[in-house]
């Protein structure tokens, strides 16, 4: 065996491994679907609790009403929860959109902080912390600025959390408003289907575990006392949280019945910094928590670490290390005997992820459509590819950023 044959088989396991444990995830994950369909959420207690729903935004004119007005028609008790929007060091109009929704509204619960760039404009944690100083609920809820939740949606997240005292948090799902927009909306609408919630539906079957999303989520008031806040140095802030409240005995639920509905970026350049960020905030959490793989009160969240350096690291390593030997092997720099069975397999994993995409798609109504199938294979020969860029790319700036200690600071989101 050549140096480029070892170096292939260990690219072609990993890649392999990895896709195996997302096919296990998304078998799972159908399979919890399929339980929660039947399933009636627990309904709320008779005294509800108080919550407190959290909106950080910063710049967020565009959507910031369309927020509010569907927040303000969910079906929960509307003596029983509050609305904190953290305007936070807005330069565009959304100060006085906010305000004349203050007026609109003089008898509910809608509390508005604007703060400047003294107190403000230093990352979504930041405001978060800011608006949690003013909260009164026993839970909190989180939605991002641009989102519409159905009406239900906080009624059910609440009637989840209160059933059960061993949950720290339960998240909902958040589907794509924008989806036909254009082809990368639907490559979004699809990756978000298909991966995120599918993939967290598994999670929880098999191991009771999920990560929080940006949105559409509430947890227990004494979480984020007990852990003094949302840590300011997390772009990822809420996979920074979930690690915390796994840490301290809880889980976190998903619960698939409870929709918002966000816009997402409609351009490539757009949807690269988002991505970016993300990316770049999920290594810190990964390097932050690195130690708690050797620390045996902390293997519950064992499988996420492994998982999260699995997809960051591993898979990004072995892809490109793939890719550069069959390129090299193709122009005849270097030679090996197994590029027949890389290419049969790579092949074969195409055909695996269009079957598997295409199949979870099912479970959402109005995504049954054929012309799925061509969107699907498009989107594994270009949106697919483009992930390897926006890892490399989050690692270089987290190495860069740690490197020159840079301050944390919104990174905005283009809004349509």
């Amino acid at each position: 065996m050549t140096v480029a044959d070892i170096l292939m088989m260990i690219a072609v396991v990993s890649i392999w491994s990895l896709l195996l444990v997302n096919v296990v995830l998304i078998i799972a994950g159908y399979l919890y679907y399929i339980e929660n369909e039947k399933r009636e959420v627990p309904p709320l207690p008779e005294d509800a609790p108080f919550v407190t729903i959290m909106v950080p935004a910063h710049n967020e004119g565009k959507v910031i009403t369309q927020t509010v007005e569907s927040l303000l028609r969910l079906d929960y008790p509307h003596d029983r929860y509050e609305i904190i929007v953290i305007n936070d060091n807005s330069s565009d109009n959304s100060s006085e959109l906010l305000a004349k929704l203050q007026d609109k509204n003089p008898t509910r619960n809608l509390i508005i902080i604007n703060t400047d760039n003294v107190t403000g404009g230093k990352g979504k944690s930041n405001a978060l912390n800011i608006g949690f100083k003013q909260s009164k609920g026993e839970y909190i809820a989180i939605y991002d600025a641009d989102n519409t939740p159905e009406k239900t949606a906080l009624r059910y997240l609440v009637g989840e959390i209160t059933h059960d005292p061993s949950l720290g948090a339960v998240i909902g799902k958040f589907r794509t408003r924008n989806r036909n927009a254009s082809l990368l909306t639907r490559f979004i609408n699809i990756e978000t289907l298909s991966f995120q919630w599918m993939a967290q539906a598994g999670r929880w079957k098999l191991f009771k575990l999920c990560t929080i999303p940006g949105t559409n989520f509430i947890m227990r008031r004494e979480i984020i006392e007990r852990i003094g806040g949302w840590d300011v140095k997390a772009i990822a802030e809420d996979t920074e949280i979930s690690f915390r409240i796994y840490m301290m005995g809880y889980r976190i639920k998903f619960q698939p019945k409870s929709v918002t509905w966000e816009q997402e970026p409609q351009t490539l350049k757009v949807w690269f910094k988002q991505r970016t960020r993300w990316a770049k905030g999920n290594i810190y959490v990964i390097v932050k928590n690195i130690p708690l793989l050797f620390d045996r009160s902390a293997k519950r969240i064992h499988f996420d670490l492994l998982y999260f350096l699995s997809i960051y690291f591993l898979l990004l390593t072995s892809l490109v290390m793939s890719d550069v030997l069959l390129i090299l092997h193709a122009l005849g720099y270097v030679h090996t005997t197994i590029a027949g069975l890389s290419s049969f397999l790579w092949l074969l994993a195409v055909i695996l992820f269009v079957t598997g995409t295409f199949v979870t798609l099912i479970t959402e109504k109005g995504e049954m459509r054929l012309s799925n199938l061509w969107i699907i294979m498009l989107m594994y020969v270009s949106y697919c590819q483009l992930w390897m860029v926006v890892a490399a790319y989050g690692l270089y700036n987290y190495i860069k950023d740690s490197i020159f200690k840079r301050e944390v600071k919104w990174y905005k989101t283009e809004r349509y």
